[in-house]
């Protein structure tokens, strides 16, 4: 049994790059594509990569390709194969990305790619869940009874890195560097399945999200959202930096996010509305509850809208 027949999905062995790096991703899927290798936004591309950015790392397998990308599995590699393998290229604070050595592309072809050893292979959240995300949520709290609410920056600005600890810090939000938050929202259920209120906030959610894409492709996507009025609505929007940490929750949940289970789950890391100081944007990453800086260009990242509500 292959890696494929392991996960049920319809590709063959042939289709994994076994030399392809995260780096090697931003020129082919992003920073407007490699158009003459990737035709179509159907094809997709298999690679594995060393998710650093917990600990202990894990060895990744991903699927990727135009406005899309997904972990499908994690894969059991011995533990001081994949430190050494991170240890030779060297440890940055801003891309906890590694790609494979040839050590590893070794144990991965006799231990993984043709022959799948028993109980090497977890396949993620991702592909093992379904649309589960339309959970049922409380409904609206009575008036005089509701908790705590905090009135949240809702105008993107340009925003300093060093600001960033001190936003985190001032509302008490859950988040990488601060795993002590405290901060609550409150999810309410409304008359539409398709967004959720937060009580605390006074903010209205999608639910869902959009595929991926770059900044540019997202304004074009949302604008879209407004001319179709979602849940009779056309002022939604991108969030601020604090609006998407008030998502974040100090537990993960059962689909490897720290966030309720009412939203979808595919729209892991997601743009806000502010950029960096000197250039980027701000994202706030729902899988692993940090806050961090990419370059809007690219298309790497999701949108889940929210508004103001009346």
């Amino acid at each position: 049994m292959n890696i494929f027949e392991k996960l049920r999905i319809n590709a063959a062995v042939e289709d994994i790059d076994l030399e392809m790096t995260p780096v090697d991703t931003y020129s082919l899927f992003e920073c407007r594509g490699d158009m003459q290798r990737v035709k179509s936004k159907k094809e997709r591309y298999y690679y594995f990569y060393i998710d650093n950015w917990e600990q202990p790392p894990r060895l990744c397998f991903m699927e990727r390709g135009i406005r899309h990308a997904r972990v499908l599995a994690y894969i059991e590699a011995p533990q001081d194969m994949i430190d050494s393998c991170i240890a030779s290229q060297g440890r940055s604070y801003k891309e906890q990305s590694f790609a494979i050595d040839e050590n590893l592309r070794g144990w991965l072809t006799q231990h993984v790619i043709s022959d799948v050893t028993e109980n090497i292979i977890i396949p993620s959240s991702e592909l093992q869940s379904g649309n589960e995300y339309d959970v049922d949520l409380p409904d609206p709290i009575a008036e005089g009874s509701e908790p705590q609410h905090f009135h949240l920056r809702s105008a993107g600005r340009i925003v300093a890195e060093d600001e960033v600890a001190g936003i985190v810090k001032h509302y008490g939000f859950f988040e990488t560097n601060n795993p002590d938050g405290t901060f609550q929202n409150h999810l309410v259920q409304t008359d539409n399945r398709e967004i959720v209120k937060d009580i605390s906030t006074g903010l209205l959610w999608q639910r869902q999200g959009s595929e991926i894409g770059s900044f540019r492709q997202l304004q074009t996507w949302m604008a879209g959202i407004n001319r179709a009025g979602l849940a009779g609505f056309n002022d939604w929007r991108l969030p601020t930096i604090e609006e998407a940490l008030s998502l974040l929750r100090g537990e993960k949940g059962k689909h490897g996010s720290y966030i309720h289970p009412c939203f979808d789950f595919k729209q892991g890391y997601v743009f806000t509305a502010d950029r960096r100081k000197p250039g980027g944007y701000w994202f706030v990453d729902f899988r692993q509850a940090r806050l961090y800086w990419a370059s809007g260009t690219m298309a790497g990242g999701f949108a889940r809208l929210c508004r103001t509500s009346d």
